[in-house]
């Protein structure tokens, strides 16, 4: 079920393997998405196959490729940058927060039982909402996304024991830092690049990101360059030049050789397993 308020779009829709077909999602590609999912599910997201521990949120943004494996009673939420935008809201609870705009990893949200019955209820709420046709509903669903958004960040500080404001300070630089890696991948591939536009040595860049991410620097501008050549790859006609081009690759051939060194077969192999 999906509400139209103007440009303003929201929905929900039952997230299965039963109920969502290969093609299902592409309408809704662009829309930023809070997923819920059950313990013991599986699901891919961005060709990377999981199994859920626990009862579990997962917060998608646009263009990220999500396919149902073993999943049951799943609910998904999605919604336009028209309903609910960074420009608008708080940041730190908005589209471009740590739920949104994280590289420490896929962003999922590991609930308790408790954590879990209190989603679920907001979830019927929406449910239940999405049904009304008053002038208080675009406000309601609002809402109730937003009490969901607040409350998995603070579930997400407390599991990452973000509390002093130092470390507080370094997550914050790494959300930056996260930032420009992806309004920038595709033209600006080195450390140095990255240490310009945040005005330090690229040294201090990666003793700043080694304080709170697995990764490094390199290795997160890297991962992000090969994950969209894995979408094009996937789900576009494009040939392997005009990916490297459009990745600024002007020599298609180093380009192969840096996709198969990282992802262990070449972009042609990797096309024919989709």
């Amino acid at each position: 079920m999906i509400k139209e308020f103007s440009y303003k779009k929201f929905g929900n829709l039952e997230f299965s393997k039963a109920s969502i077909q290969n093609d299902s999602l592409s309408t809704i590609d662009e829309h930023i998405k809070v997923l819920f999912i059950s313990q013991n599910a599986i699901i891919q997201v961005d060709f990377q196959e999981i199994e859920m521990k626990t009862d579990t949120l997962l917060f998608i943004n646009p263009r990220v490729i999500l396919k149902p494996c073993e999943t049951i009673g799943g609910q998904l939420m999605h919604f336009n940058r028209d309903f609910y935008c960074v420009e608008i809201h708080d940041q730190e609870v908005a589209c471009d927060g740590i739920l949104y705009n994280n590289v420490f990893e896929i962003p999922f949200i590991n609930l308790n039982e408790e954590q879990s019955a209190e989603i679920q209820k907001i979830i019927k709420d929406i449910q239940s909402e999405l049904k009304n046709e008053d002038s208080g509903t675009e406000e309601m669903l609002r809402t109730l996304l937003k009490l969901i958004i607040l409350k998995s960040t603070r579930i997400w500080k407390q599991q990452h024991q973000l509390s002093d404001k130092e470390q507080q300070a370094d997550v914050q630089f790494l959300r930056k830092f996260s930032k420009l890696v992806e309004q920038h991948y595709k033209t600006l591939h080195t450390v140095a690049d990255y240490a310009d536009l945040l005005c330090v040595t690229p040294k201090n860049l990666s003793k700043k990101i080694g304080l709170v991410s697995k990764d490094t620097p390199n290795e997160i501008i890297k991962n992000r360059i090969i994950l969209e050549s894995k979408r094009l790859l996937a789900h576009t006609a494009m040939n392997v030049k005009e990916i490297a081009y459009s990745l600024n690759y002007e020599d298609d051939a180093y380009f192969v050789r840096f996709f198969t060194k990282h992802v262990g077969i070449s972009p042609t192999s990797f096309r024919k397993q989709f």
